[in-house]
């Protein structure tokens, strides 16, 4: 069997591995014609690798998607980059549609000259539904905290209203039972709009210095004898409103299950940050529904305390988990947190 020149081997070899690939991948000559595609393009396309080659690319895609990459060209070539990413809808010989990402980039030889162009097409079809899904459901959580804070919440405050009436005739411990139904109303109703706000996803964060950051909180919390340890100088990149609500919703569950003289203690873990107690701690066998809606050992809690700390930990990208602490109590770790030092 007679061996091809080197060049000739090595240039089939990259061949086959660009054919292996899931994404489309093509070469354009300087003119606008096409050099190259793999068989993944060419099957994405659906027509035949050879129909392809030679002819000019904008032939086949939509005029749209020609002046958007044409205006992509320009810009790359007025800031001197070399790499160029567009969104588009993928136009195929039957005239089908789907959402594609492409990433180009020009070839230039040793005088500058530019030699042609190559580029990656990604189908992103899944990546477009799950948007739009979230979109959906983050429209649909909108929805339902306005119809929680009106709905729910002016005929509570009217009830509340009529039971200082009723106060002001009567003298009833039953009364003191109804403010307290009124208040745990108000409570779930605070925490349902909480959680709808904290499914969305953070866009913008700022650096939080957890040492402040933690005593700040502890001071806007009722402690009692309660003592806080800080043993970090951590600083991280959080939307600080909604940590503030991970580290009282904390902060306030260890005193409710600990007792007043609980000690809490904030400080590192590899890639993010802890709180602990010195409380009875959590049953390993409750540790994978703490965060589950109605979740709550006291007869005062909204059962969704926990589960708004891990939505927000969720929008953030993090992880959270419950484990034991050192001093025998609960401990929730938060990691993939963006850490500044």
């Amino acid at each position: 069997m007679t061996e091809g020149p080197p060049r000739d081997d090595e240039l089939r070899r990259y061949e086959r591995i660009l054919d292996s690939l899931d994404d489309a991948v093509y070469a354009v000559r300087p003119d606008g014609t096409i050099a190259y595609v793999n068989e993944r393009y060419a099957e994405m396309k659906g027509v035949s690798r050879e129909s392809l080659l030679g002819t000019e690319i904008y032939d086949w895609v939509s005029e749209d998607t020609a002046a958007k990459a044409r205006e992509a060209r320009r810009e790359m070539a007025s800031s001197d980059r070399d790499v160029g990413t567009i969104e588009y809808q993928f136009l195929t010989a039957d005239g089908e549609r789907f959402p594609v990402e492409m990433r180009f980039t020009r070839l230039t030889g040793e005088a500058g000259e530019e030699l042609n162009r190559v580029g990656v097409i990604r189908d992103i079809s899944g990546r477009k539904q799950r948007e739009e899904t979230l979109r959906r459901k983050n429209a649909r959580l909108e929805k339902f905290a306005s119809i929680v804070s009106h709905d729910l919440r002016n005929p509570l405050n009217v009830a509340q209203g009529q039971l200082e009436l009723a106060r002001e005739e009567h003298d009833s411990d039953h009364l003191d039972a109804v403010a307290r139904a009124h208040e745990r109303m108000a409570g779930l109703i605070d925490d349902l709009l909480t959680l709808a706000r904290d499914g969305e996803g953070v866009e913008v964060t700022e650096t939080v210095a957890l040492d402040e950051f933690a005593t700040a909180c502890w001071e806007g919390v009722e402690t009692g004898a309660a003592a806080l340890r800080v043993e970090t100088d951590r600083t991280i990149r959080a939307d600080r409103s909604r940590l503030r609500q991970i580290f009282e919703n904390l902060l306030r569950n260890s005193i409710e299950h600990a007792g007043e003289d609980v000690t809490v203690t904030v400080g590192d873990v590899d890639g993010g940050f802890f709180l602990a107690d010195d409380g009875p701690g959590v049953p390993e066998s409750d540790r994978t529904r703490v965060f589950e809606a109605g979740y709550s050992t006291t007869a005062e809690g909204t059962g969704l305390g926990l589960e708004i700390v891990e939505a927000i930990a969720t929008a953030h990208g993090w992880d959270v988990c419950v484990t034991d602490a050192t001093d025998g109590g609960a401990r929730f770790e938060f990691t993939g947190v963006d850490v500044l030092d």
